[in-house]
């Protein structure tokens, strides 16, 4: 049966998602089925997946304060930062996370996802070309979409690919974005060479510091400060409060203007309920706990140096760690998603990249080391990851 007035067959209301079960058995076929796995509040399994860098997210201090500004302010939010969502703790936050980062304003979104999708749509457009690293976040990525800007993705840490599809693009406005910490390897974007590239190029430089802040720099203020460019001019950074502040939430950080900018015009902050207060006490909260712990940072860094050390040594392929983040190479998707489940059988999570989350089509296995990570979890990640790796892990 056709439509009236067109040659399209008429499906009916129980047909017209046939397609999602071909798609289903599609990702089946490439060993490319997720599954949502439930976490217990006693959860007595050593967590080598989680992005709780610093050891944060159960500390009394951090969480107490979310529970007692619940108690205070409620459950949520209300409503979006521009109506009723911003408190007292959605300034304090700001200011002193602008203070400690070095940079000259803050900005605090619901997620860091949030917070990329608003800054890199907020400062390109259809005038603007935005030249990214082919392995940035899925959220940067999104971000890039929606922009409408001309997009040249170009190879991994760069610069000078970066210097040339900046040097031959066709719009007067350029932004340059990257991570600084990558997600999948944990290694270091050239950020001060990236810097040198956008001036010569009078273009704007957009660093994710989702994996650097808390972790690198001095006392964790993150991979742009540690690189002397949180001040500049000319570069913003963007943040999440769910990693080593062990919260949730966002933040963009840079120059006024940017800030001022971003409230006007950042779809992602405008129409969006604000951060809860429960989530912004809680970060700040960890923000003041590592300003006056600032050997957290030092510590999660060795914690990681140690672990790929060690699994080096043990004939794995692995990433060497500018950060928290290791991972070690599988054979292949269906094997990584059959060791990491061993590794939960025996008692240790850790993460399962494969693609598409994998840009380079390499399937891993993704660790992440904790500052509170005691001799013993390392002996014990160890001992279990070799046991249960296939036999071609190796080599």
């Amino acid at each position: 049966m056709s439509a009236p007035g067109s040659s399209r067959t008429v499906v009916p209301p129980e047909h017209v998602f046939d397609w999602l079960d071909d798609a289903a058995a599609q990702r089946a076929d490439a060993g490319l089925v997720r599954t949502l796995r439930h976490r217990l509040a006693d959860e007595t399994a050593l967590d080598l997946a989680g992005n709780d860098y610093l050891g944060l997210a159960r500390d009394k201090r951090v969480a107490g304060a979310g529970a007692a500004a619940a108690l205070r302010w409620g459950a949520g939010a209300t409503g979006s930062r521009l109506v009723t969502g911003t408190t007292e703790l959605h300034a304090e936050l700001e200011y002193e996370l602008a203070r400690f980062c070095g940079a000259q304003s803050a900005l605090v979104f619901s997620s860091g996802f949030a917070a990329n999708l608003g800054a890199v749509t907020a400062l390109t457009g259809r005038e603007a070309a935005i030249v990214t690293d082919k392995y940035i976040h899925a959220s940067l990525i999104e971000g890039c979409r929606l922009s409408r800007a001309d997009v040249a993705a170009v190879a991994h840490r760069d610069p000078a690919a970066v210097e040339h599809a900046l040097s031959t693009r066709r719009r007067e406005r350029a932004l340059v974005v990257t991570d600084s910490v990558f997600s999948v390897d944990g290694d270091l974007a050239p950020l001060r060479e990236l810097a040198a590239v956008v001036r010569r190029q009078s273009a704007a430089l957009l660093v994710d510091d989702a994996h650097g802040l808390g972790v690198l720099g001095e006392g964790g203020r993150g991979a742009v400060h540690a690189a002397g460019l949180a001040a500049e001019p000319d570069v913003v950074t963007t943040v999440t409060l769910s990693k080593s502040f062990g919260a949730q939430g966002g933040a963009v950080l840079g120059p006024r203007r940017v800030i001022r900018h971003l409230v006007d015009t950042a779809r992602s902050f405008i129409f969006d309920t604000a951060l809860a207060p429960a989530a912004t006490a809680s970060a700040l909260a960890a923000l003041r706990v590592l300003r006056e712990e600032p050997e957290l940072a030092d510590r999660v860094r060795g914690r990681a140096a140690e672990l790929a050390g060690r699994l080096g040594e043990a004939g794995f392929g692995v990433s060497v760690p500018d950060g928290a983040v290791v991972s070690v190479r599988a054979p292949g998707p269906d094997e990584a998603v059959r060791w990491a489940a061993a590794c939960a059988e025996q008692g240790v999570r850790v993460g399962c990249f494969r693609p598409p989350s994998v840009p380079d089509g390499v399937s891993r296995l993704r660790l992440t080391a904790r500052a509170d990570l005691s001799d013993a979890d390392l002996d014990r990640a160890i001992a279990v990851i070799g046991e249960t790796a296939p036999p071609s892990a190796r080599g």
